[in-house]
């Protein structure tokens, strides 16, 4: 049973020997004023904290942590270890308290620096320990006489944490050796007696102290197990403030609790009191609080991040102002017991007198765009403070969306019809004795691999596929997801293959969604790419079954390796949507244009002969582009802003409302019929009198 797994019992044994007197060479600055200390003081020296005092205050940081967020049900046995044992409580209940434990150590005091060590041994402890294991709590007396006539299936599991400072891995060796041999002998004395139980389980957790500046003579080493009742792990770390950031990180292992930051908390300062700064809070509860981030996929959306020690990862979450009370009903999904990793800090002290006064405080997830997602409430009940999971999508009381509506009334493109036509195919049915074969897959196991296989690619969305909305791709989609294909299968498959080729070479138009998306969409060639991609896709998801699948697979790779041709023939189909677009985009210009479309019109009719010598045609079967501008004849004269550089805009117009103009009445006979834009004037005086006229129409005598 999952209560009584290794958690439920944790035995602390602390090393009491004289070497734990040693200095931890952590020094503690005690002369904090030194801006209003008067001159002539001698200021205070650092002092430095004992391996003792190091190991007391980790091990009481654990066991505040886990009763903080298991006040019952998760107990601890305290044992202290010198020329004999000295157990400072038991497992009742009303013995689990931070309280308790540090009344009994104020009574063992610190070790003895005189005493002689050979008498001392930490292997006292270590016995003890298991003896105690083998102790029934008050939770599995209940439970044993509950379940009297299957007593046997409740677990006797537990943990031994060691603080100590070993010699060597081999001294670490013989403890371990030591701990084996002991628990095999009380299981033997628990198996005769009704008051112990025998160790199904034991984790040792060694701990080796040493002091700072100092190599370390102990290995660490990962779990390992050393028979099957025991498994044993061991970490060498440097006493101080290195300690107690690996009691932090183990009491989450051990437990199962995740780490939360609270950013962004104003609070005012002491020195000056109209003034805020923000501050964070560090908070530790069970990993289930970020449940919803796991299935979401949001972690890293709600700020996860890394700390110092690398082994463990934080949750951000921000502050959001209180505006409401306690009163207000949220939502919740869940409510998890808090504690604060610092509890001694200002900020932590802060927030946990703020939120014992009745406030509440809302979460909320740090995002840089997009609206504020608020996912946790901070609140306290009776005396004691929960982090709430508040349910941020559409809740299980209210009425079930319509499937039409889509989830959260943003889907709306649903393949409803195709999804009702994938029940019906994969309806079950009871099936008699009679027709089942023995020899073969059970009835159930062959419902569940066919269902596997109608559902290894099956887009829900209409968008999101071309394929399932064309209909000649439906003997394909069909076929493939059968177990076996027959070779006429493998012909229709191929035909289907085929025919999209064709498809592909007459350029058809393909069923493409365009939502969300501007314009006519994308290009042909590149629906058909998104088609054939698709289908490989889906096709590849089944290739393995057989042979045959694999043929399939091959005709499709086969047919997307078009010849040069093919190439040549797609980049002209492409010139012509270019040139349609063109055409659309100006056929939605205002009255104002066309105008001057219908000059240009006028005039490339009147210059087409001009025009065919000079237009390169993209392909034999392209039509004329309808606005394009006609090349002016070399004979027209040019206007004499052309030789001054670039010319203005009104100039521009000018210029060809006049030309345009100038084209819809009749020409002057005089231009039409000169010579080098000459014109010999007085012609038929000429023919009357019979005089030479020259050039300029004067006679000459």
């Amino acid at each position: 049973m999952k209560m009584f797994s290794v958690s439920h019992k944790t035995v602390f044994v602390v090393d009491h020997c004289p070497y734990m007197a040693e200095s931890s060479r952590q020094q503690v600055e005690c002369d904090v004023l030194t801006k209003s200390r008067a001159q002539g003081v001698i200021p205070l020296a650092p002092v430095s904290k004992s391996l003792w005092t190091c190991a007391v205050e980790c091990s009481m940081e654990y066991c505040r942590i886990l009763y903080d967020v298991y006040p019952v049900d998760k107990l601890v046995n305290y044992i202290v270890s010198d020329s004999e044992f000295h157990t400072l409580n038991t497992w009742k209940q009303d013995e689990q308290s931070t309280h308790e434990l540090m009344s009994a150590l104020a009574a063992v005091g610190p070790p003895n620096p005189r005493e002689d060590p050979e008498c001392c041994s930490i292997l006292h402890g270590l016995v003890a320990a298991v003896e105690s294991l083998c102790k029934i709590t008050e939770l599995q007396h209940e439970r044993r006489t509950i379940l009297m006539d299957t007593a046997e299936r409740v677990a006797n599991r537990g943990r031994i944490i060691c603080l100590t400072n070993a010699k060597s891995d081999t001294h670490v060796r013989m403890l371990e050796d030591c701990i084996q041999e002991t628990i095999l002998e009380q299981n033997k004395l628990a198996a005769g007696s009704d008051r112990l139980m025998a160790i199904q389980q034991c984790d040792l957790v060694l701990i080796h102290i040493y002091p700072q500046g100092e190599d370390t003579l102990v290995s660490d080493r990962p779990k390992k197990e050393i028979s099957p009742l025991l498994t044993s792990e061991v970490h060498s770390v440097r006493a101080g403030r290195h300690l107690a950031t690996k009691l932090n990180i183990l009491v989450q292992q051990h437990f199962d609790l995740a780490s939360t930051t609270i950013t962004n908390i104003p609070m005012k300062e002491e020195q000056h009191a109209n003034t805020s700064a923000n501050y964070d809070v560090e908070l530790l509860h069970h990993r289930d609080a970020h449940l919803e981030f796991f299935k979401s996929g949001d972690l890293h959306m709600a700020g996860t991040s890394t700390r110092e020690n690398g082994l463990k990862e934080t949750v951000t979450l921000k502050w959001c102002t209180p505006r409401t009370n306690s009163v207000e009903l949220h939502y919740c999904t869940g409510a998890y017991r808090i504690s604060p990793t610092d509890v001694n800090s200002r900020p932590s002290s802060c927030l946990t007198n703020f939120l014992l006064n009745g406030r509440s405080v809302l979460l909320e997830q740090p995002r840089k765009s997009g609206s504020k997602v608020i996912s946790h409430m901070l609140s306290s009940h009776g005396g004691e403070i929960f982090l709430h999971v508040l349910n941020s999508n559409r809740s299980t009381l209210e009425d079930p969306p319509s499937i039409s509506e889509g989830c959260g009334g943003r889907v709306t493109d649903y393949r409803i019809t195709d999804f009702g036509e994938f029940m019906r195919e994969n309806r079950l049915t009871p099936v008699s004795e009679s027709s089942h074969n023995p020899a073969g897959k059970l009835p159930a196991e062959r419902a569940k691999a066919q269902l596997e296989r109608h559902t290894r690619y099956w887009p829900m969305i209409i968008s999101q596929t071309t394929i399932f909305n064309m209909q000649a791709v439906v003997p394909l989609a069909n076929l493939i997801v059968k177990e076996t294909l027959t070779e006429e299968d493998v012909l229709t498959c191929q035909k289907t293959v085929y025919n999209l080729v064709d498809m592909e070479r007459k350029n058809d138009p393909l069923p493409i969604s365009t939502v969300g998306s501007r314009g006519k969409g994308p290009k042909r060639d590149e629906q058909y790419r998104i088609m054939w991609n698709e289908l490989e896709t889906l096709v590849k998801t089944h290739a393995g079954a057989t042979d045959r699948h694999q043929r399939v697979l091959d005709c499709i790779i086969a047919c997307r390796s078009k010849p040069p041709e093919e190439e040549d023939r797609k980049k002209r189909g492409r010139k012509r949507e270019e040139r349609e677009d063109r055409t659309e985009k100006n056929g939605s210009k205002d009255t104002d244009d066309k105008s001057w479309q219908d000059s240009e019109r006028l005039k490339g009719l009147l210059d087409k002969e001009d025009q065919e010598a000079e237009v390169i045609k993209d392909s034999p079967d392209s039509p004329e582009p309808l606005n394009k501008k006609p090349r002016l004849s070399t004979d027209e004269v040019q206007p004499p802003e052309r030789a001054k550089g670039p010319v203005s805009l009104l100039s521009m117009w000018t210029n060809r409302i006049t030309t345009a103009n100038s084209r819809k009445h009749q020409e002057f006979v005089g231009r039409v019929s000169s010579v080098n834009n000459k014109f010999e004037l007085y012609q038929h005086l000429k023919d009357e009198n019979g005089m030479d006229v020259h050039e300029n129409g004067k006679a000459s005598r």
